[in-house]
C-alpha cells in the first residue's frame, strides 16, 4: 500500500512538473493578465469574434490539448485527465494567472447532461465542437409563466413521427442573440407535468426561431426573449426517453447553480484589497486610511478564501460521487450572495467615480453596470429563497413548517 502511495504520489509530482512547463510554454503572456472587460471573455461559437490573436492561440493550443474539457474522455474531446491531474492543471494555472481558454454553457451544463444521458451518437455529435468552442449553447428553460415552477412550463412539441414541431416561447434565455444551438424543455403531453415533460436540441438558425434582447437596469443584458413557431426537431435531437426531460433537467440544474456559484471566487481578478489600494491609495503605515473598509475587505477576503475552500472540497467529493445532491444549491446561494457583496465594496472603493456611466474612461460605466448586473445573481438559476429552502429541507433536513 506504502509503494502503491509513493508512486501515484511521485506520478502526479511529474505531472505537476510537465504541466507547468506546458502552461509556461504555451500560454501567452496576455492570457495571463487578469481581465478587465467582457471582451476578454472567450465564448467561441460559429460566430466567435476573438479580442486577440493571443486569446484565439490560447483556446486552440488548450483544445488540442484536451485541457478545455480535462476529465472530459478523449474520444469526445477532453483530456481524459484523472481528477486528481484536472485538480493539478487548475492549481498551476492559478499560479501562473492563466485566463480561462473558454467559457461555455455547453461545457458547464450541456456536457455533463450528455455524458449521463446522451446517446453514443449524441455524445460524438455534439461534445467535441463543444470542447473546440466552435459551437455556443443557450439554455431554453424559464417561461414567462414558469420560473422558479419550472414544472409548469407551457412551450409544446407536437409529435409528428420522426419530428417533432415546436411552439412557444421561454424567457431570460442568456445570450440567445449570439447562440448557435439551445438545450430546450418541451411539453410532449399536456396531461402530465413532470413525466410531460422533454429535454430536445436545434439549431438556433432553424425556421421560427427568433430571439428579442432584454434591457436590464445595468443598461445591458445577457438576456433574450426566445420564441419558437412550428420549428422542427428531429427526433435524433431528444435526449433520454420521451417525458423523461424532467430527470435530465434536474441533473443540469445542479450544475448550472454550481457554476452561478462559482461567481463567488475569482481567482483570474486581482484580489480586492489590491484593487482598493491601488484605487485610495496607503497612509503613512502602508494601510487604507478608512478602518471601516479595511475591516469589511478583511472579512470579505477571508469569506472569498473559504468559499474557495468549499468549491474545491465540493468539486472534490463530486468526482468521487459523493456529494450531496443538494449541495449546488447552497454554493449557489452563497456564491451568489458573495459576489453581489464584492461589488458593493468595488462601488465603495470608487466613490463617486464609480457611478460614472458613459465615458471611455470608465470602460462606459462598467463598474455602475457590473453592481446593477449583480442584483440578479440571487435569481438566475432559482432565487435564492428557493435555495434557502432546498438546504433547510434536503441539508439541514429542517421540518416543514
Amino acid at each position: 500500500m506504502t509503494t502503491q502511495i509513493s508512486d501515484s504520489s511521485t506520478a502526479l509530482a511529474e505531472f505537476r512538473h510537465e504541466t507547468r512547463a506546458w502552461l509556461e510554454a504555451n500560454c501567452p503572456a496576455e492570457m495571463r493578465r487578469p481581465m478587465t472587460s467582457e471582451d476578454d471573455v472567450c465564448w467561441g461559437g460559429r460566430r466567435v469574434q476573438f479580442s486577440s490573436p493571443a486569446q484565439r492561440q490560447w483556446l486552440q493550443v488548450m483544445a488540442a490539448k484536451g485541457w478545455t474539457v480535462p476529465t472530459w474522455p478523449q474520444a469526445y474531446g477532453g483530456g481524459g485527465l484523472s481528477a486528481e491531474q484536472a485538480k493539478i492543471l487548475a492549481q498551476e494555472m492559478r499560479a501562473l494567472g492563466c485566463r480561462s481558454p473558454l467559457n461555455s454553457f455547453g461545457i458547464w451544463m450541456l456536457g455533463p447532461a450528455l455524458l449521463k444521458f446522451g446517446t453514443e451518437a449524441q455524445k460524438l455529435e455534439h461534445l467535441p465542437p463543444i470542447a473546440r468552442g466552435e459551437i455556443r449553447w443557450c439554455q431554453g428553460y424559464s417561461e414567462p409563466n414558469a420560473g422558479s415552477d419550472l414544472a409548469s412550463l407551457a412551450t409544446r412539441a407536437e409529435d409528428r413521427g420522426d419530428h417533432f414541431v415546436v411552439n412557444g416561447q421561454k424567457i431570460w434565455t442568456s445570450y440567445a442573440n449570439h447562440a448557435d444551438w439551445i438545450f430546450c424543455l418541451v411539453r410532449t403531453d399536456a396531461a402530465k407535468k413532470h413525466t410531460g415533460i422533454s429535454f430536445v436540441l436545434f439549431d438556433m438558425a432553424s425556421p421560427g426561431v427568433s430571439t428579442k434582447p432584454i434591457l436590464l437596469i445595468s443598461g445591458k443584458s445577457p438576456f433574450c426573449e426566445t420564441f419558437f413557431d412550428d420549428v422542427r426537431v428531429e427526433k435524433r435531437n431528444l435526449v433520454g426517453q420521451q417525458g423523461g426531460g424532467w430527470d435530465v433537467a434536474k441533473y443540469l440544474l445542479g450544475h448550472e447553480r454550481a457554476m452561478i456559484g462559482s461567481i463567488g471566487d475569482r481567482e483570474a481578478a486581482k484580489p480586492i484589497g489590491q484593487q482598493a489600494a491601488a484605487a485610495l491609495g496607503l497612509d503613512a503605515s502602508g494601510r487604507l486610511s478608512d478602518p471601516l473598509l479595511r475591516a469589511q475587505l478583511a472579512e470579505f477576503e477571508c469569506d472569498e478564501a473559504a468559499f474557495r475552500l468549499a468549491m474545491e472540497r465540493a468539486g472534490d467529493l463530486g468526482r468521487a460521487q459523493q456529494a450531496h445532491p443538494a449541495m449546488p444549491s447552497m454554493l449557489k446561494y452563497y456564491g451568489a450572495e458573495l459576489n453581489k457583496r464584492r461589488w458593493e465594496l468595488m462601488m465603495a472603493i470608487g466613490g463617486s467615480d464609480a457611478l460614472e456611466w458613459e465615458s471611455d474612461r470608465s470602460r462606459h460605466g462598467d463598474f455602475a453596470r457590473t453592481w446593477l448586473r449583480t442584483k440578479a445573481n440571487s435569481i438566475e438559476g432559482g432565487t435564492s429563497e428557493v435555495q434557502l429552502n432546498v438546504i433547510a429541507k434536503r441539508i439541514l433536513e429542517l421540518p416543514n413548517v
